[in-house]
């Protein structure tokens, strides 16, 4: 399907994007820390919100 080449090139493509996405985060951390706070609760309440539609969906729909 992909050629030698195209998988290599992928593959180098991620190595640098996970490289260059941690560099960043750890320069900017102080920032996240302080403007930030509390956005893991969001989440959270988003994925159970998300969990709880689906649920709801496969409990009506047979």
């Amino acid at each position: 399907m992909f050629s030698t080449g195209q998988l290599i090139f992928a593959g180098c493509f991620v190595l640098a994007f996970i490289i260059i996405m941690i560099y960043s985060y750890r320069k900017d951390i102080t920032l996240h820390r302080k403007y930030y706070r509390g956005s893991l609760y969001i989440l959270l309440a988003f994925t159970v919100f998300v969990a709880l539609l689906f649920a709801l969906k496969s409990y009506l729909h047979p």
